[in-house]
């Protein structure tokens, strides 16, 4: 009996000093790897720090970070990715990759701010695209797409880059992939812009914005982004999606975005979006989609509740502009007046409603018995469209084709002197337009 107990003690004590002796072995090896790596010596880092990783890889967070600056650097020394020492060392930097992953939950238990899975997840894939002796996009972007999903609005601003441009690769691959690479792309910009909205440091939101900008440039140069495109692919699953709000919102947005607001995709899921919530956005797709069938008055109803439910001054504006031309083209000039002049107070440097200003004023000149007085009206109409380039260089050209047509119908010097006036004089309008000039 006493040798049974004393065999147990033996075992016993045994054990508590291989794992003592193991333990004191895992730190030892640890510090030694560890102070290596901060030196920027991986050689002589790689076997402590490998024998961590095997025997207690849960030891230290570090572990797994000093692994990989360990592997990253090997591979960068190799120029041939095809040797045996480069694929091995490789493989070994995406097992750190899954071990990392493997052991989240236990290091977030126990550490706080530790990335997630999710987070890992996406670093894995852009190591790999990094240094993947052969790139399998399918791979990459299942990671990927994988990270992005569990990470949402967190998402760092490469996962989110590397995501749309796998996807993008994807597509070259499979043309199948179209209304996927259309969704990822959607979903990597609202991510993208949640970013920069959160980030509150200067040089942080910069790289977030050029990221956002690179990604909007991968998909305008895709192929996929232009308005056949967008109504072959969304126009067949309106009708089938019609009470599903969250696809009539991503159809809309699209469509706006891609300026395809002549599409019959981006009209049906403005109406049926309508009915189910009568947002500004909703409101407007129906607006257009009436001015489109020649239902100015409708238009103008729609227009106009989307300027009233809009919050945004510069999406107002165009709310307003829109019911403006509606009236125009109803023939309503004195109300058209009104609705650009809303779109110029909502939006300061505006031009499309001077030069509207103009064509309505040049549609309507008589306000006098005396024609050269008439032709006077064009001197306002010039005003409009001086204004217009003053303050929005983007329409000038349009506005010196108007100015060089209409400056042929204003009156001659002769026939004003015959009425008492010459250049230099001011002179007001009469009629609806009211507005006072200067003679040229």
């Amino acid at each position: 009996m006493k040798i049974k107990m004393l065999v147990a003690v033996l075992f016993l004590s045994v054990g508590a000093t291989s794992t003592f002796a193991q333990n004191e072995d895992c730190n030892k090896n640890s510090s030694i790897s560890h102070e290596a790596v901060k030196a920027g010596n991986f050689k002589d880092a790689y076997l402590p720090w490998k024998a961590v990783l095997q025997t207690c890889p849960t030891l230290k967070y570090y572990t797994f970070l000093d692994g990989i600056k360990i592997l990253n650097g090997f591979l960068e020394g190799i120029k041939d990715h095809n040797s045996a020492d480069y694929k091995k060392y490789f493989n070994e930097l995406m097992e750190v990759y899954d071990l990392r992953i493997k052991y989240t939950p236990d290091f977030m238990d126990r550490l706080k701010d530790t990335p997630t899975a999710g987070d890992v997840l996406g670093s894995k894939a852009i190591s790999y695209i990094a240094f993947a002796p052969n790139i399998d996009v399918n791979q990459a972007y299942e990671w990927l797409k994988g990270s992005v999903d569990a990470e949402k609005e967190n998402s760092k601003g490469p996962v989110l880059h590397y995501f749309v441009d796998m996807s993008l690769n994807k597509l070259k691959i499979d043309p199948n992939h179209k209304e996927q690479f259309i969704q990822d792309y959607l979903t990597a910009s609202e991510y993208a812009d949640a970013a920069i909205s959160a980030e509150t440091d200067a040089k942080k939101q910069a790289t977030l914005k050029q990221i956002k900008e690179n990604i909007v440039a991968m998909f305008i140069n895709s192929g996929t982004a232009d308005c056949e495109s967008l109504q072959n692919i969304y126009g067949p699953k309106v009708e089938t999606n019609k009470s599903d709000s969250t696809f009539l919102k991503k159809t809309i947005s699209i469509m706006k975005m891609m300026n395809c607001t002549e599409s019959d995709a981006y009209f049906k899921a403005s109406y049926y979006m309508y009915k189910i919530n009568p947002t500004a956005d909703a409101a407007a797709g129906c607006g257009y989609m009436a001015y489109k069938k020649g239902d100015y008055d409708a238009a103008v109803k729609y227009f106009d509740q989307s300027l009233n439910l809009e919050t945004d001054q510069d999406k107002k504006a165009e709310r307003a502009y829109a019911t403006a031309v509606a009236l125009y083209s109803a023939k309503k000039l004195s109300q058209a007046r009104t609705y650009a002049q809303k779109a110029i107070s909502f939006k300061a440097n505006y031009g499309d409603p001077y030069i509207l200003l103009a064509q309505l004023y040049a549609t309507s000149p008589n306000w006098s018995d005396e024609p050269a007085l008439n032709k006077c009206t064009y001197f306002v109409v010039i005003d409009k469209l001086q204004r217009a380039k003053s303050v929005d260089p983007s329409v000038a050209d349009k506005a010196n084709e108007l100015i060089a047509t209409y400056a042929r119908h204003t009156p001659k010097a002769e026939d004003l002197f015959m009425l008492g006036y010459k250049a230099g004089d001011r002179i007001t309008v009469g009629g609806w337009i009211g507005e006072t000039t200067t003679i040229r």
